[in-house]
C-alpha cells in the first residue's frame, strides 16, 4: 500500500499535514509532529514585522467544537527565519509549508519575497483569517478581485515554489473565489479556514469568554461543512486541493480526499487527540486501504466528486 500523495511535485510520504498556527514556527515542534507520523507541517502565519494578535483568554474547547481568536501574534520574518531554518536543515524532515499574512496587497510582495529566500517547499498565502477583521477590515478571501489580486501579487516575486492559497469557508460563492486564485495563477488551495466568527458567553457573569468576543470555530462539529467546501472548490477548479476542518480520524482524511483534497490538514485534531494523532490516523488510513483493497492511496483523489 502507498500512501505517498504527489502535491505539485513535492512529495509528502502521507496525506496528512500540521495545520497552520496549531504549533508555531518553532523548529522543534515540526520535528516532534513529523516523528509522531506527519506526512507535511505548516507554519503559523508569518507576518512581516512582530504582531501582537489579541490578549487572553483567545481559546476554548469542547468535545464538540474549538473555538479560537489568536489574532495571529507572530515574532515576525526575522524570527522565522531563524527556526524555520533550523527545521529545514534537518536531514529527516518532511515538506514544509511557509505560511505568510498581510494586511495589505502591497505587503504581501514583500513578505513573499523573504518567505522564499527561507526555502518552505511550498508557499501558503493566508488570506481568510477571521481574526484580524477589526484591524484590516474583511478578508481579501471575500472577494474574487482581492483574492485574485494578492494571488497575482504573490506569483509575480516567488519563482519554482508552489504557491498555494488558504481560502475562507465563510464566503457563498467558493467555487468563484477558488477559480480567481486560479485564473492568476495559483498552483493549489488550501480548504478552508476557521468557520465564523462563532462566540461563547460565559452564563455566570454574562460575558464573552474571549477577550475579542468573537472568534474562528473549528473541531469536529464543522467537518461536514469543511467537506462540503472542499466539495465545492473541487467541482470549480483543475487545480490540487488541502482540505482542512474537524478531521479526528483516518477515515475523516478518506472522507475529505474523497471530496478532492489530495492532502489533509490537522489542527484542532491536535487538541483532541495530540502530537500522537498523525500516527494514529495514519494507522487507521492503512487499516481501511487494507480493507478495501486500496493499493494507491492518490487513486481515491476526488472519488466522490467525478460520480
Amino acid at each position: 500500500m502507498n500512501k505517498t500523495i504527489n502535491f505539485r511535485g513535492v512529495k509528502f510520504p502521507n496525506p496528512t499535514v500540521l495545520a497552520s498556527g496549531i504549533l508555531g514556527v518553532t523548529g522543534d515542534s515540526f520535528k516532534n509532529v513529523v516523528r509522531n507520523g506527519a506526512g507535511g507541517v505548516t507554519s503559523k502565519s508569518v507576518w512581516l514585522e512582530r504582531h501582537e494578535g489579541h490578549p487572553g483568554p483567545v481559546m476554548m474547547g469542547t468535545e464538540h467544537f474549538y473555538i479560537n481568536a489568536v489574532g495571529l501574534p507572530d515574532g515576525g520574518i526575522e524570527k522565522a527565519k531563524e527556526e524555520l531554518g533550523k527545521y529545514l536543515e534537518w536531514k529527516e524532515r518532511a515538506p514544509l509549508i511557509g505560511n505568510i499574512v498581510a494586511g495589505k496587497i502591497d505587503d504581501f510582495e514583500n513578505i513573499a519575497g523573504q518567505m522564499q529566500e527561507i526555502g518552505p517547499d511550498i508557499i501558503e498565502v493566508n488570506i481568510s483569517c477571521p481574526n484580524v477583521e477589526d484591524e484590516f477590515g474583511r478578508p481579501f478571501a471575500c472577494s474574487t478581485v482581492d483574492a485574485g489580486s494578492v494571488t497575482k501579487v504573490v506569483k509575480k516575486i516567488v519563482k519554482n515554489i508552489p504557491v498555494i492559497v488558504k481560502l475562507s469557508p465563510n464566503v457563498a460563492n467558493i467555487g468563484e473565489i477558488a477559480k480567481a486564485c486560479e485564473a492568476n495563477g495559483a498552483d493549489g488551495l488550501t480548504v478552508a479556514n476557521t468557520f465564523g466568527p462563532g462566540m461563547i458567553i460565559d452564563i455566570d457573569t454574562a460575558e464573552p469568554i474571549l477577550s475579542n468576543k468573537v472568534g474562528g470555530v473549528s473541531g469536529p462539529g464543522i467537518k461536514p461543512l469543511a467537506v462540503k467546501r472542499v466539495w465545492d472548490t473541487a467541482s470549480a477548479v483543475k487545480i490540487p486541493i488541502i482540505g482542512m476542518g474537524g478531521v479526528l480520524t483516518g477515515r475523516d482524511v478518506i472522507e475529505f480526499m474523497m471530496a478532492g483534497a489530495s492532502l489533509v490538514g490537522i489542527g484542532a485534531g491536535v487538541y483532541y487527540r495530540g502530537a500522537e494523532i498523525f500516527e494514529e490516523v495514519n494507522e487507521e488510513i492503512d487499516e481501511w486501504m487494507k480493507e478495501q483493497g486500496v493499493k494507491e492511496l492518490s487513486d481515491i483523489v476526488g472519488k466522490a466528486v467525478r460520480k
